[in-house]
């Protein structure tokens, strides 16, 4: 079966995200979804909906912008950016980004039954941080070929 309009559809969820559209996440996800991330691992629409909406507790604007899809028989992979800006309570920070891709799988019915996201935690947040940035600019440089 081609999802490549449920896929749009999700696309189209994501790029425009925001609090309350995590409460739409029924719609696409099975009940008993896997999600996994740099940070979660978890299994059940309500819990994938409980990232998301930390997700808007922690950060400020969180957008994603998918740049590509590849859509198979019953699946998809998304190559994507969040934009967002960390939440700071006397100044506003700089726009961070971080590129990731997000492998979907579907079932017979075009719900997503499995989701895992690739992005490198060291490289887009962690070598941003102060404090502990240096210390992974510093272990990159000298692992560098």
């Amino acid at each position: 079966m081609n999802h490549a309009g449920r896929v749009d559809a999700l696309v189209d969820l994501y790029e425009g995200l925001g609090p309350a559209d995590v409460g739409r996440f029924p719609e696409f996800y099975a009940d008993d979804v896997f999600f996994k991330d740099p940070f979660n691992e978890v299994r059940g629409v309500a819990r994938v909906q409980r990232i998301f909406s930390h997700l808007f507790s922690q950060l400020d604007d969180p957008r994603f912008v998918v740049s590509e899809r590849i859509v198979s028989e019953n699946g998809a992979l998304l190559v994507w950016e969040m934009r967002f800006r960390q939440k700071n309570s006397h100044r506003q920070g700089p726009v961070q980004i971080i590129r990731g891709a997000s492998h979907l799988k579907f079932d017979v019915d075009g719900q997503v039954t499995w989701h895992r996201d690739y992005w490198d935690a060291a490289e887009e947040l962690y070598a941003k941080l102060p404090g502990i940035g240096w210390l992974i600019r510093l272990l990159k440089r000298k692992f560098a070929a």
